[in-house]
């Protein structure tokens, strides 16, 4: 039973409705929120998984183009070790002490 009020029963049946469809709404509303939320971090993710597939492209090439750096340091560092350098430096000698 409702009491006579000084609001209009228009002005109230329209609340009543408003509040009704909010509530209705928030379900909706929530999921909604939930849904951007996850497209979100899905996003984030797929695009530091395109970050880290870059870099590993970078260092696969990277690789690629030192291949005749390091074997020519390679190259090096063994004839280092060996008597080359010890044989061509008295070779450098001894032609320098013919052309005296």
């Amino acid at each position: 039973m409702t009491f006579p009020t000084a609001v209009n029963d228009q002005i109230t049946d329209t609340v009543t409705q408003t509040n009704v469809k909010v509530l209705g709404d928030a379900p909706a509303v929530a999921l909604g929120s939930i849904y951007q939320s996850l497209a979100n971090s899905t996003g984030s993710a797929q695009q530091q998984l395109a970050n880290s597939a870059q870099t590993a492209t970078n260092q696969g090439v990277n690789q690629l183009h030192s291949v005749d750096a390091m074997a020519g340091a390679v190259a090096t560092a063994k004839v280092a070790q060996s008597d080359v350098p010890d044989t061509m430096q008295a070779l450098l000698t001894a032609l320098k002490g013919a052309k005296d």
